[in-house]
């Protein structure tokens, strides 16, 4: 893929962009082959690539420049904005919004935040896409001062971008690298949800909610979840660090007890209302930490998906799986080096398939899902 941004060292954040793509994909085979040498009859499966370009369904957009005329993408190493609206990773359906955005910037007067004066409302616009063109918009702020222009002027917004579904404002009042604060202050109460298709199951997305950045390479990582679970059939499963229930949905059926554990509220409140829709009566989730809930569980399940952020799952629940009597773990991974030393605390539970998900293209990461069973 070509791109006048980083031939012209405006952007970097794509490091692997001068290798042809197929050596990209075989570079990070190697690495992941590499972190997991310790189990060498770990059987791996042909990796799932991705589109090269227009893959992404979310952007998050750095405001600079005035309100009068804003920059949309990223803040140089001196702090000047580059402008990304026409980044070749965006969707199309993306792209075509960020003008737009701009002019209601213009017409909201929403000052941008200025790291360096530290003077500004207005941080990021993070935008998230679905399958269907619907667009979901957070207005990242320093303050709620300019709140309630935002509202006054939303309907022309609606107007201009009709397919916008959910709009909210964040709260980010830290001078810090943080994309958003706790406070969320939705705007469109009467549509919360952004609802995304992913292998004909509907996933609904709050504001807060997490869901992965490439849509269809996350629709071929809960279908390999969903086939290895078939072939075990187990009776109970439990989905760690669910998020809006991909994988719990995916391996839900009418006889099969399934339980999914995160810590957002939000975004267990959406899971459970698609399994209600769906019509799953034995799936359930639970808003808590994984660990604790893992903890104080009277019996383990015979299967146990794991989906956690890059830290891993710890020692703490690798030490609980490892003497619990589950039978099939499948643990799914965005971070190959945590992910081997939570495999090296679980000697029970052997590796023996996994599979490369190139989730972010043109990027050193990765998503890798493993299925490990236990031995003794």
């Amino acid at each position: 893929m070509q791109c006048s941004h980083f031939d012209a060292g405006r952007c970097r954040s794509c490091t692997q962009l001068p290798q042809p793509y197929p050596q990209q994909l075989a570079a990070k085979q190697q690495r992941a082959r590499d972190a997991l040498a310790s189990w060498p009859e770990l059987d791996w499966l042909p990796a799932i690539d991705s589109a090269e370009s227009g893959f992404r369904n979310k952007a998050k957009m750095v405001v600079s420049g005035s309100w009068r005329r804003p920059v949309l993408g990223i803040l140089d190493a001196d702090g000047k904005g580059v402008d990304l609206s026409d980044c070749a990773l965006y969707s199309p359906g993306l792209q075509a919004s960020f003008a737009t955005l701009e002019s209601f910037i213009a017409l909201a007067v929403l000052s941008p935040y200025n790291v360096a004066l530290r003077r500004g409302e207005l941080k990021y616009l993070l935008l998230t896409e679905s399958d269907t063109g619907e667009l979901m918009l957070r207005f990242v702020l320093r303050s709620d001062e300019a709140v309630e222009r935002i509202r006054l002027h939303l309907p022309t917004l609606q107007q201009a971008l009709p397919q916008l579904r959910t709009v909210s404002v964040n709260l980010q009042p830290e001078h810090k690298a943080i994309l958003e604060g706790e406070q969320e202050i939705l705007l469109t109460p009467e549509t919360p949800e952004l609802t995304i298709q992913v292998n004909d199951l509907p996933l609904r997305l709050r504001p807060q909610s997490f869901f992965q950045t490439n849509t269809p390479v996350a629709g071929a990582l809960y279908a390999q979840a969903r086939d290895w679970v078939e072939q075990a059939e187990p009776s109970r499963v439990w989905d760690l660090y669910c998020g809006v229930g991909g994988f719990a949905l995916h391996v839900a059926s009418r006889w099969r007890d399934v339980v999914g554990v995160e810590t957002s509220r939000d975004a267990v409140a959406s899971a459970q209302r698609t399994a209600d829709a769906l019509g799953y009566a034995r799936l359930r989730f639970h808003a808590g930490d994984a660990t604790a809930f893992a903890q104080q569980a009277d019996a383990a399940p015979e299967l146990v998906i794991v989906n956690p952020p890059r830290r891993g799952i710890g020692a703490e629940l690798s030490r609980w799986l490892e003497s619990s009597g589950v039978e099939t773990l499948i643990y799914s991974s965005c971070n190959v080096e945590s992910l081997a030393r939570d495999l090296a605390l679980m000697p029970s539970l052997q590796p023996r398939q996994a599979r490369l998900l190139d989730m972010f293209p043109h990027t050193p990461h990765f998503e890798l899902i493993v299925r490990l069973q236990r031995t003794r």
